[in-house]
């Protein structure tokens, strides 16, 4: 008989329900069926590097960067999702602030990400992200959606996009990531 302490089985169930959840991210409804998303998963040694490098932005003058960073630290598994580079649903609604063609030749860096971005990818980044945590509901895994946590993956690499968000994942008593 193998015994595995509590840890193991919580890393394992966390590392286990968020595949689940990049598959619902990857299976969720996208604008005329074209998925322009990334998703990842970040665990073990990675988990450190993501809160060093947010706890390196703080000095940027953000210090909810080290704040989320503590969250990164509870954290078992960090989901990430990002929207890939400057794609458009080719709807020429407006809703971006320019036409379909204006977005692509106005792409540029802003503070944190890249923009302008089409609406209707950012609904589909949206409903991805309901998706997923649709499924850490369901099987009471502790986890909240985090802009930060987006901004470090993209300059370390982890997730690739003009803009991501970030989904820490822990097992634990009360939620950690609330009432911060």
């Amino acid at each position: 008989m193998i015994i595995k302490r509590l840890e193991e089985i919580e890393e394992e169930t966390a590392i286990e329900i968020a595949k689940y959840m990049l598959a619902s991210m990857i299976t969720a409804p996208k604008t005329r069926g074209i998925n322009d998303l990334n998703v990842s998963m970040v665990f073990g040694d990675d988990l450190k590097k993501l809160s060093d490098k947010m706890r390196s932005l703080s000095k940027n003058g953000d210090k909810n960067f080290i704040r989320d960073a503590k969250s990164v630290d509870d954290a078992l598994v960090v989901i990430l999702i990002g929207v890939k580079e400057a794609k458009y649903a080719g709807l020429d609604c407006g809703a971006c602030g320019l036409d379909c063609n204006g977005l692509v030749d106005n792409r540029r860096k802003g503070k944190d990400f890249y923009g302008p971005i089409c609406a209707f990818k950012l609904i589909d980044m949206g409903i991805a992200i309901g998706s997923a945590v649709k499924i850490a509901s369901m099987f009471n895994i502790d986890n909240r959606i985090m802009y930060r946590v987006g901004v470090a993956a993209l300059q370390l690499g982890q997730i690739e996009g003009d803009i991501a968000l970030g989904i820490p994942l822990t097992i634990k008593g009360k939620n950690p990531f609330f009432d911060r």
